[in-house]
């Protein structure tokens, strides 16, 4: 059983430039945490403090219950995952996954017995005499993620581990590594700016901003409850569409158009005044055709159509130059750019975000 607490953890460098704030999270046994956010964000300098490899400021990490400031890596028992793959070019992928082993001083026939159980569990047996540079880059991060493994750690840490592979290796790599996930049951944190690897493959996410956590839970969460306007724009491809608009009393007033959004109680609370928000929708809850629930009508012109086989991304210009994003099926040939098409929207499924603080209202 293995877990982590991280208590208002800060990171201040030298320079007095702050990468993370007060950092907050509870990491249970074997679950799969994924820190996602932009590049700079700060989820590769709080990965670095759970391992060790960056001291922590200010604030508390814990594993086990067991404060773990002081502690050295070596003794935190964490294996880690690089993006590069940081293999040994002179030694083959037998030795590169022993050599921590012997390091360590284990018996040679232990070591022999962790190696081949890890390669036969990667598919790497037949390569286990082989030298990196006869490896493609999906066996080479293969050869790390098994480097790991003989470890037997209590805790994985991987650091954008599949950035340097091409689009197809990404997928299958996600594909194994969640595998491999549930067939070890480590606890796991990944770091990745790829919001796709991230709803994809964890057990929750870890949304982060400017050093700042943004929101925490599972992927359906952050998806279709999204607690401000950069999770909702950050999650989910096409990014969410936003609209200027005002609230008042149950009615949204945007452009030439008034959604009245009052007879749904757990969406809408009544205001006094006027209220300026934004109105997020999402591109597959826009519909070309009415359909039960999808009766707000709205009207754009086509500038764009992006066909992706399985599905189309059509753009359309809303009210001037507002860029509108629908995703549709592929299956959608009704459609010609110039095309001035009518829009329907379910009130129900649209997102509020107040203008000002950019947070989610309902």
């Amino acid at each position: 059983m293995t877990t982590i607490k991280l208590e208002n953890m800060n990171k201040i460098y030298d320079n007095n430039v702050q990468a993370v704030f007060d950092f907050n999270l509870d990491i249970e046994d074997q679950e799969f945490i994924v820190f996602v956010g932009p590049s700079g964000c700060g989820k590769s300098t709080t990965l670095r403090m759970i391992a060790g490899l960056e001291e922590i400021s200010s604030g508390n990490l814990f594993i086990n219950d067991k404060l773990m400031n002081e502690v050295s890596p070596k003794d935190r028992n964490i294996a880690m995952v690089f993006q590069s793959y940081a293999l040994y070019p002179h030694m083959t992928v037998y030795e590169n996954m022993a050599f921590g082993l012997k390091l360590r001083k284990l018996e040679k026939d232990e070591i022999d017995l962790r190696v081949r159980k890890a390669a036969e569990m990667l598919q790497l047996t037949d390569y286990l005499d082989r030298k990196p540079k006869a490896l493609s880059g999906g066996q080479r991060q293969r050869v790390a993620l098994g480097r790991a493994i003989v470890r037997q750690a209590d805790i994985f840490l991987m650091d954008e581990p599949l950035s340097n592979l091409d689009a197809k290796l990404r997928v299958q790599m996600r594909t194994e590594i969640t595998l491999l996930h549930e067939k070890l049951h480590t606890t796991t944190i990944y770091v990745t700016h790829d919001q796709v690897e991230a709803m994809s493959m964890a057990d929750r996410i870890v949304v982060m901003k400017d050093g700042y956590i943004q929101q925490v839970g599972t992927p359906d969460e952050i998806y279709y409850s999204p607690t401000n306007i950069f999770v909702a724009s950050f999650i989910g491809t096409p990014a969410m569409n936003f609209i200027d608009g005002d609230l008042e009393d149950g009615y949204i007033s945007f452009n030439k158009y008034k959604m009245d959004i009052s007879h749904f109680p757990e969406k809408i609370k009544l205001q006094e005044g006027t209220k300026k928000i934004v109105l997020g929708i999402r591109p597959e809850d826009i519909k070309l055709y009415p359909g039960q629930g999808y009766d707000f009508e709205i009207e754009g012109k086509i500038i764009n159509i992006e066909k992706l086989g399985d599905e189309t991304i059509i753009h359309l210009e809303f009210s001037g130059n507002k860029n509108l994003q629908i995703k549709t099926s592929g299956k959608e040939r009704d459609i010609d750019i110039g095309e001035v098409k009518k829009l329907y929207i379910n009130p129900y499924f649209i997102h509020i975000f107040e203008a000002k603080t950019g947070n989610r209202l309902f």
